[in-house]
């Protein structure tokens, strides 16, 4: 399975290479295109691979076992003005742990959630922008963990200080990879492993 949650270039921009280098199995992606030649690039080599796409839009199972469950909980199937909107949001479920991806989801996104967004983790919208991570929607999660994907020193501010202020309010333990570099978390259904620039903490 491959998601490309939504076509801006820092999302989509290395998945051609993927898609061409990998055994696909489905590809989901939302129902919004646009012009840019890395998008029109993944659509070829898409269509050149044999693969068909999967609107990701609420209400999809991707995968539903006995102990894995992934699901899609946004975009709403329909037309939003900024394309960060139209992420998909995955919520995964294994056993006893949940991780919650937000793409880079707003809070217009967030506030047509209605499925439970309660995580262990979370991987924060848009970067750490104030436009997302709402300090209603952070309360819903009651994440205890939350990765923030960003550049170092990057050209946006990101993460914004309102952002870094409402996790802290909300007791959440920020990870970042402009900080840390890689951060993965393997889990157990019960564990969660966390490893920070090469360092193991291990979190029941």
């Amino acid at each position: 399975y491959i998601i490309a949650t939504h076509p801006h270039i820092d999302h989509i921009g290395g998945m051609a290479y993927i898609i061409n280098n990998f055994d696909i199995g489905k590809i989901y992606m939302p129902n919004v295109s646009t012009t840019t030649s890395t998008y029109e690039k993944l659509l070829k080599t898409i269509k050149n691979k044999g693969l068909v796409i999967t609107r990701g839009v609420f209400g999809v199972s991707i995968l539903n076992t006995d102990d894995l469950k992934i699901e899609i909980l946004a975009p709403l199937d329909k037309a939003y003005e900024d394309l960060n909107n139209y992420s998909i949001v995955i919520k995964i479920t294994y056993k006893e742990r949940k991780f919650l991806f937000m793409g880079d989801a707003e809070e217009i996104s967030e506030s047509e959630i209605t499925k439970d967004v309660s995580c262990d983790v979370i991987k924060v919208g848009h970067h750490g922008s104030s436009t997302s991570s709402s300090q209603s929607f952070i309360g819903k999660t009651h994440a205890k963990y939350a990765i923030i994907s960003l550049g170092v020193n990057n050209d946006y501010g990101h993460p914004h200080k309102e952002v870094l202020k409402r996790l802290e309010a909300a007791h959440v333990k920020i990870y970042r990879t402009d900080l840390s570099g890689n951060i993965i978390i393997s889990t157990d259904g019960v564990n969660l492993d966390i490893t920070e620039g090469g360092k193991n903490e291990s979190n029941n």
